[in-house]
């Protein structure tokens, strides 16, 4: 049966067996009708136009093809071949459709306008708690510290000593103490030593008996000698001038411990309170060998007579609101206490043990995404805190705040059960607290401190040498002496040294483990510690024998 192929606009289908580029042949086709002219005349040049031959000059592209299938595909034919539907008008796309709304102004769906204006609506409260946190913190810095708040963008290191530590006297006085146990208001009870290593990260603390005997700068109303704690008192004419006690408080503790001390910071006791309420409290352990706990009837009007809760069991961990940190931080064993034998040196560990814990609980992810408890915070400091820290120094010191580990921080104590600094006795009538060194005697506390605090690995190892004289010169053995404690050496003898040619110097390490103090002595010296055995007996610590010989003249 023969079969009418169909056609569209006059292309007809390929035959069966064609391949892509043959031509097509018409046959049967009627004589009469001719070929159509599709001659352009354009003056005297005439072209033919074929059938499925590209104009000259003209390239049919890819995308001229799609749009021509888009529109035959996309053309609806009845029956009888005529266009429907828009008369051969293609159907939009979605995107097309969407941008159509957007001119009509035709509003979006109730669902969705609800959801935009919700995010519009919850940005402008961020925002507007941002700014209202970030007015408190620059109200609070123009209070506490020293600079324009515009410095708050600068993030500058803070100032250290030789070591690189940064030091600060932190000092509590009781201004704002209502009916206080005693009528000093600007003695300072607590005086606390915080170094910190802005590179190394590493912390140390160290709590200062408020009863030291020291000798003050200028002699005031108590004379020119007298306890620790009425130093900034006397100095600052009894808190009128807190910049002129601040510093006589520096400069005296730097001279206690050998420190640099370039900062302060000055607390009240409501600053203690606020902020340990404006992160929900802290948790202590409470350490005593008295099975009831502790005691101290002192602060029972502070509590309003309720303060036996601070009755704490041995050794337990307790959480405290403001108040009772404060009376744990004060409590000290007073006549009808128990619980804290060592007095204020039991009183010094535990306000160490709250500042720890306050720092540790401010900086946790929990405080810091409360709104409250950091605006309390804010109002806490603000209101409470005086430092010379300045405002382009903040940022570092935040910076610090949090990379300082807990962990890090490590506690100093001048009263060690096997090697105490410090004793007690009476003094002109009163009891104080002196150097077992000697009254105004600090050589074994700077001793300590520098050990422990010190950067430098040669202090930490405490290396011990014996000095001896090589040369024909009198007095070289002990200036070299003299020369080597200022770097940390520890001389145990100084004497002469058998006759023999010792060039420069001759160094004998006689303690292996000691590899900074070895390698410091050979920078010095410009010589290698000999491992063999001294031409001279040494006893006693000696962990190098040095003898100088005539090359050093």
């Amino acid at each position: 049966m023969k079969s009418n192929r169909p056609s569209i606009d006059g292309f007809i289908p390929r035959r069966a067996g064609s391949q892509l580029g043959d031509f097509h042949t018409l046959k049967n086709v009627d004589a009469a009708v001719k070929p159509i002219d599709r001659s352009l005349h354009t003056g005297d040049n005439t072209q033919a136009d074929t059938v499925g031959v590209a104009r000259a000059n003209q390239v049919i592209g890819r995308d001229d093809i799609d749009d021509s299938l888009r529109e035959i595909d996309e053309i609806v034919i009845d029956n009888k071949g005529n266009p429907v539907n828009g008369g051969g008008k293609r159907k939009k796309s979605r995107r097309e459709k969407k941008r159509d709304r957007k001119k009509d102004g035709r509003p979006k769906s109730k669902a969705k306008r609800i959801v935009k204006w919700s995010l519009i609506g919850l940005l402008i409260i961020a925002a507007l708690i941002g700014g209202y946190v970030a007015l408190k913190a620059i109200l609070a810095s123009n209070n506490v510290f020293e600079g324009s708040f515009l410095d708050i963008v600068q993030n500058q290191r803070l100032k250290a000593d030789e070591n690189g530590r940064t030091n600060y006297v932190v000092f509590g006085t009781a201004e704002d103490d209502e009916g206080g146990e005693h009528g000093g208001a600007n003695l300072t009870d607590s005086i606390m030593v915080v170094s910190i290593n802005q590179d190394t990260k590493d912390a140390y603390m160290l709590s200062l008996p408020r009863d030291l005997w020291v000798e003050y700068p200028d002699t005031c109303w108590v004379g020119n000698q007298g306890k620790l704690n009425a130093l900034y008192t006397c100095a600052s004419n009894d808190g009128e001038d807190e910049a002129a006690g601040a510093a006589a408080l520096q400069a005296k503790v730097g001279e206690i411990t050998g420190l640099d001390v370039q900062y302060y910071v000055h607390l009240n006791f409501t600053a203690v309170v606020e902020a340990v309420d404006a992160i929900g409290g802290v948790d202590v352990t409470i350490e005593t060998e008295d099975s009831r706990g502790i005691y101290d009837p002192n602060f029972d009007w502070k509590c309003n007579y309720k303060c036996h809760y601070v009755d704490y069991a041995q050794n337990e961990k307790v959480h405290l609101d403001g108040e009772h940190a404060l009376a744990l931080a004060r409590a000290r064993n007073a006549q009808g206490g128990y619980g804290l034998p060592g007095g204020n040196f039991d009183r010094e560990k535990n306000q160490q043990k709250i500042i720890k814990a306050l720092r540790e609980k401010a900086v946790s992810a929990g405080t810091l995404t409360n709104l409250g408890a950091v605006t309390g915070l804010i109002d806490a400091l603000g209101n409470n805190l005086r430092t010379n820290i300045e405002t382009k120094e903040i940022r570092t010191l935040m910076q610090l705040g949090t990379e300082v580990k807990t962990e890090s921080i490590v506690s100093l104590t001048l009263v060690d059960e096997d090697d105490p600094l410090v004793t007690t006795g009476p003094y002109n009538g009163q009891s104080i607290v002196r150097p077992i060194a000697g009254l105004l005697d600090y050589s074994e506390i700077i001793k300590y401190v520098t050990k422990n605090v010190a950067s430098d690995p040669v202090t930490k190892e405490e290396p011990h040498v014996s000095v001896l004289n090589g040369s024909d010169a009198s007095g070289v053995a002990q200036v070299e002496a003299d020369k080597l404690e200022l770097k940390g050496f520890i001389v145990d003898t100084v004497d002469n040294a058998p006759e023999g040619d010792y060039g420069k110097a001759v160094i004998y390490q006689l303690n292996p483990e000691k590899k900074a103090s070895a390698a410091k002595l050979k920078e010095i010296y410009g010589v290698t510690p000999l491992t063999t055995a001294p031409p001279v007996s040494v006893v006693g610590e000696t962990d190098f024998l040095i003898i100088i010989g005539s090359a050093t003249q």
